[in-house]
């Protein structure tokens, strides 16, 4: 289960602002996200979505405004307060997984429980519990010859292993085939019940982006709630 508590959500972000060399890739951007719910956001390629998913991440600080992980604002934490911030609140899947591929599953999932201070005999019972609910062979074989699917699992438990209040995906599906696109697609959209944790899919697929509870687009630089034309 996550470590949200109480009604505040579990990402909020408030009149975000970003620019580049005179661009403006955000601006006046609003996104609310509770612990349970999910998040699809759309839009073409360049329109920003890659730039929201870092400010979520805090790998990049907003020219405006703010983002909250779990109540605390990252663009005021300093460097090694923000990265055990983000170690302890935040899990991430990648499109292609970005999964040590000489390491077994367990190893993959275990390493990032490891790298946020989990003692090893708890990281790796709690990896091994999570690879067996997904449904992913875990020992004995390298990440790098299981199926896509398998590894896209595989990174989902990664992404969960520390408990996280969000779970950010980008575009999880887009290197997957359609029957394992449709799998992920149900795990993914599972997972905020099942863990208790917020979920935002960055995706331009629309049959991922309708699983989701909310659809929002980036339209010249600011979110619209799809089908409803109004701001965020």
């Amino acid at each position: 289960m996550s470590k949200m508590s109480g009604d505040r959500p579990a990402l909020a972000i408030h009149g975000l602002g970003y620019e580049v060399a005179d661009r403006v890739l955000l601006e006046g951007v609003n996104l609310q996200v509770s612990a349970g719910e999910s998040v699809a956001v759309v839009g073409p390629s360049g329109s920003g979505k890659s730039t929201l998913l870092s400010c979520a991440l805090g790998l990049i600080r907003p020219s405006a405004g703010s983002v909250e992980v779990a109540g605390a604002n990252l663009s005021r934490m300093r460097q090694r307060r923000l990265e055990r911030h983000r170690s302890s609140h935040i899990g991430v899947v990648f499109q292609f997984g970005e999964l040590l591929p000489e390491l077994t599953p367990v190893e993959n999932v275990a390493l990032a429980a490891l790298l946020a201070g989990t003692d090893a005999q708890q990281a790796y019972a709690r990896s091994e519990a999570l690879l067996e609910e997904l449904g992913v062979p875990y020992q004995g074989v390298p990440t790098g010859r299981l199926s896509g699917g398998e590894r896209q699992r595989a990174a989902v438990a990664r992404a969960l292993v520390n408990e996280p209040t969000v779970l950010l995906a980008d575009e999880p599906t887009g290197a997957l085939d359609s029957v394992t696109r449709d799998s992920v697609t149900g795990l993914l959209f599972s997972v905020p019940k099942r863990w208790g944790c917020a979920l935002v899919v960055v995706t331009h697929d629309a049959m991922v982006a309708d699983r989701a509870d909310q659809c929002w687009e980036l339209v010249g630089a600011t979110l619209v709630q799809r089908g409803v034309g109004a701001q965020a």
